[in-house]
């Protein structure tokens, strides 16, 4: 995509002024308008964006200060500059009090300097369009990270509610676990007890988190391996006596757990 020319605006009541302006800066490469007065420089900038304006001060009916002035209000981005050959102390200071004036150059002018002087205050519209750039975009990056803070601070909410929700969850599962009148072990697939209800130690009193299925003496027969269980199988125990059937639960089918669940059924059966 083509860069269109930057614009700049001659305004002027002296038709010979203009067009030795237009012959001297042509060769910049700036799209030139004119106008033969304030008024007709104000319509221009109504419909036309500006980037520099280079008008005379002493014009019929509108001075080029009641020019900038209201040229300010209507194109306030446009860098603004006056040429005349009026040079009384006030008509400068008017000048650049009331229409923000970049710089006052007077008549007859030098080319090479206008030249400069023009280009200079293209440098400085380009100064401040790039400011004005990363102005928007410094409030559109702030904007998207206030967005991305509120959705983290509604994802870390939803989080804290899922979080406390799985607790009361898991403590109403223990409850209900040690609530069981039968025993329940809980396996992971090296052998090791990870969940213990109060049936089970009362049944077996070593059974203890933390301690291996092989260790404890009443569940050796149990072995070799939890991993040798098959889901849905039953094997028979006994314990002091008592004849259990075990019955193993893989677990993880719905959840990420893994092991087996080991559930105790009395059989009713006594040893000697």
């Amino acid at each position: 995509m083509d860069t269109p020319n930057p614009t700049l605006l001659l305004v002027d009541d002296e038709a010979f002024i203009l067009t030795a302006l237009k012959r001297l800066l042509r060769r910049d490469g700036y799209h030139l308008l004119t106008a033969t007065s304030g008024q007709e420089g104000l319509d221009i900038l109504a419909t036309t964006p500006v980037d520099v304006i280079v008008s005379d001060q002493r014009m019929p009916g509108m001075s080029g200060v009641e020019f900038l002035r209201r040229a300010k209000q209507v194109s306030p981005q446009a860098v603004r500059m006056v040429l005349s050959g009026y040079t009384e102390l006030q008509s400068v200071t008017d000048a650049i009090n009331e229409g923000s004036v970049y710089k006052f150059m007077t008549k007859p002018w030098d080319d090479d300097m206008l030249r400069a002087n023009i280009a200079e205050a293209f440098r400085q519209k380009g100064l401040e369009d790039d400011n004005l750039r990363l102005q928007q975009e410094l409030a559109h990056a702030h904007r998207a990270l206030l967005t991305a803070h509120e959705q983290l601070s509604g994802l870390s909410r939803e989080q804290q509610r899922r979080l406390e929700q799985d607790k009361v969850l898991m403590g109403v599962s223990h409850e209900v676990m040690d609530a069981l009148p039968i025993p329940v072990l809980g396996v992971d697939d090296e052998g090791l007890v990870v969940l213990v209800n109060t049936a089970s130690q009362r049944v077996v009193p070593g059974a203890v988190p933390g301690v291996l299925l092989q260790e404890i003496p009443a569940l050796a027969t149990l072995c070799p391996g939890v991993t040798a269980f098959d889901a849905g199988s039953s094997r028979p125990l006994t314990v002091d006596g008592v004849s259990w059937t075990v019955h193993c639960a893989r677990m993880g089918a719905k959840s990420r757990a893994r092991g087996w669940l080991l559930t105790f059924l009395p059989t009713g059966e006594t040893q000697p």
